[in-house]
């Protein structure tokens, strides 16, 4: 019986130390392939979504979806919320490869999906295939990680995912903007599937050697397939859609699925997360939930700013995807900093520093709403935000690695991003209903006058609280000694 955390009920396996002993970085000869395999994984998943954000506004508008805007990015996170456990299990039984390329394959077809999509609700069902596709890939990424590097390489290499946000950050809002000034929003999607062949060719031959040599240091079978935590998953998934629909609905009958949602959702979550995460029980679970936490408020953040960038301040679809590159760039160097020698001894104070960043950064860029404060504001303050997250995500995620015993990698994997895609789900689904229960979904303002400032303002406002709980909490990532 395959769980999150080691219980009596777990087989014990011997552990599985990482491929390769010698004393070299991530890009010495025994790691090259795979770190440029990883990154190049990472690249294409960082370019769809700058690309995303870019073109969403235009989309929603010419869908007449504007009132589904956020169920667009909440959608993908939803279906995650199922791949992530599929994916965690299938890389403990039979290692990363196969869900890796399964899920790459799969987000390619519901990029082609998106981009044909006639309506709003099939666009979204495009993103939902995503984000089966992204969370089969990101697990498996983080299991190659704790397979194939060492701890003391691990930090740099969290670091090389955040580096390779860099040249998305900087091209993609560029190319998708101009891509839909000329030829349409649907080509930002139609031809994102090409860039599927470069993880492909560069990951395939390095990662098959990778699962060659582990096997040969395997004394037990993986674990088998835990049917009841994937019907856990399902029923997350589920519950977390139907939220999300009556969110969006927001009449007397919306209660009905509200209440069904919850009532699935909160039991399985609770089975599915390590205990304590939702009190923020010290050690594991807490750093489990604070990635949660940041990435939900964070992104839920970031998915309005071109919106209203466009719609208030009355930039193009590129100008406002640019606002955001400041904060891809600054990422990386954020990330950067915590794989720093030494910097293993500051781990909880990166984490709380990352938070606070965060939170400035995201009142910062309300400030784009006063139409005094000029458009650079919002830029500037991503630009902080990116140095936040950085610091943030790639500390926690060093932290669970160093707290998952090697059969627990996957598993332990499939939490920590479950709580992303749980965050996001809730807390963009949040910022969805603010939205449209101010005004900011109507056709009317779509259309014929600017989305009412205070749709934006209390969605940045609600944010923020929710980053500097996190501050608050950030503490608790060390066990009691």
């Amino acid at each position: 019986m395959t769980t999150a955390f080691p219980t009596s009920e777990t087989p014990p396996r011997t552990p599985t130390p990482a491929v390769g002993t010698d004393t070299g970085g991530v890009l010495s000869s025994p790691y090259r392939a795979l770190t440029l395999g990883i990154v190049s994984v990472v690249l294409l998943l960082a370019f769809e979504a700058t690309a995303v954000n870019t073109a969403m506004p235009v989309a929603a508008r010419q869908l007449d979806g504007l009132g589904l805007y956020a169920f667009a990015f909440s959608g993908y996170f939803t279906s995650t919320l199922f791949a992530l456990v599929v994916s965690g299990q299938w890389c403990d039984r039979r290692g990363p490869m196969a869900p890796l390329f399964t899920g790459i394959v799969v987000f390619g077809a519901g990029l082609v999906v998106a981009g044909t999509a006639p309506d709003m609700w099939l666009f979204v069902a495009g993103r939902a295939i995503q984000g089966l596709g992204g969370g089969l890939v990101i697990v498996a990424l983080y299991v190659v990680v704790g397979r194939a590097f060492p701890e003391r390489l691990r930090p740099s290499v969290f670091a090389a995912f955040s580096s390779a946000w860099v040249l998305p950050s900087i091209v993609g809002p560029l190319v998708s903007g101009a891509v839909t000034q000329h030829l349409g929003w649907r080509w930002v999607f139609l031809s994102v599937p090409v860039l599927i062949l470069l993880p492909l060719a560069v990951m395939g031959p390095a990662l098959r050697r990778s699962e060659q040599e582990q096997r040969k240091l395997e004394t037990a079978a993986g674990p088998e397939f835990d049917r009841r935590r994937t019907a856990l998953a399902a029923m997350a998934a589920l519950g977390a859609g139907l939220l999300q629909y009556a969110g969006q609905r927001l009449d007397p009958p919306a209660l009905v699925p509200a209440v069904a949602g919850a009532g699935l959702l909160l039991p399985a979550v609770l089975r599915l997360l390590p205990p304590g995460t939702l009190r923020a029980a010290r050690g594991l679970p807490t750093v489990i939930l604070l990635r949660g936490v940041a990435a939900g408020a964070f992104f839920a953040a970031e998915a309005f700013i071109p919106l209203m960038m466009v719609t208030r301040r009355g930039l193009s679809p590129t100008m406002a995807g640019l606002t955001l590159t400041s904060g891809g760039l600054s990422w990386a160097l954020g990330s950067w900093l915590q794989g720093r020698p030494g910097a293993q001894r500051y781990r909880e104070a990166m984490i709380r520093t990352g938070f606070v960043l965060t939170a400035v950064a995201i009142a910062g860029a309300a400030l784009v709403l006063v139409p005094a404060v000029p458009v650079w504001v919002a830029a500037l303050a991503w630009a902080v935000g990116g140095v936040g997250m950085g610091l943030t995500v790639a500390s926690v995620s060093v932290l669970m690695m160093k707290l998952s015993a090697p059969e627990d990698a996957g598993a332990n994997s499939a939490s920590l991003q479950m709580s992303d895609a749980l965050g996001n789900v809730l807390l963009i689904g949040l910022a969805g209903v603010l939205f449209a229960g101010l005004g900011g979904g109507s056709v009317a303002a779509a259309q014929d006058s600017p989305v009412p400032a205070a749709a934006f303002a209390v969605i940045f406002l609600v944010m923020t609280a929710v980053v500097l709980f996190g501050a608050l909490v950030s503490g608790r990532v060390r066990n009691r000694t």
